[in-house]
């Protein structure tokens, strides 16, 4: 790392991080097992005979999209999780196309696990958790990332777009 990046301004925690509100997959699971004690209190069945097949798909679809983005960050020698400070900016690959591929392959997931649990209770809450990961998680990474690599980040930035 070199010393200009020692100088960067902490991030929303304090240190040299992002200072996300919670982890992003705890995030997803929290969300998740809201709907589902919705579904509990107030049963709204999704009825849809190959539910489960498809929500397993898209579920295993998610998590090869993750996994491989996990690959990514390691060959980049930067850490996945946000509360670490991060090394390098990622810019191969998946980040070609999308500045948070890996929260997409949680929302694949989360959607998919949705549909093999048959119930709309999980994508009801599936917006509002869309907004925290906007505000909380990814704004927050994306002014830590601005302050830690400046014009380079904002070249990507400009370059890529959030979602896809």
């Amino acid at each position: 790392m070199n010393e200009a990046m020692n100088d960067m301004p902490d991030g929303e925690g304090g240190r040299d991080s992002a200072g996300v509100v919670a982890p992003p997959p705890l995030l997803y699971v929290g969300f998740f097992l809201m709907g589902m004690a919705l579904e509990w209190a107030w049963p709204w069945p999704l009825v849809f005979a190959d539910s489960m097949i498809l929500g397993l798909v898209l579920a295993l679809l998610g998590l090869g999209l993750v996994l491989f983005c996990a690959m990514l960050f390691r060959r980049a020698g930067t850490p996945l999780r946000p509360d670490l400070p991060t090394e390098a900016l990622v810019e191969r690959g998946l980040y070609r196309f999308s500045r948070n591929p890996i929260y997409v392959g949680l929302t694949v997931i989360y959607a998919g696990a949705a549909l093999a649990a048959a119930s709309w209770w999980p994508l009801a809450v599936l917006p509002l958790l869309l907004v925290v990961m906007n505000y909380g998680v990814i704004a927050r990474e994306e002014r830590y990332l601005a302050a830690k690599f400046g014009d380079a980040y904002h070249a990507y930035a400009k370059r890529v777009r959030r979602w896809f």
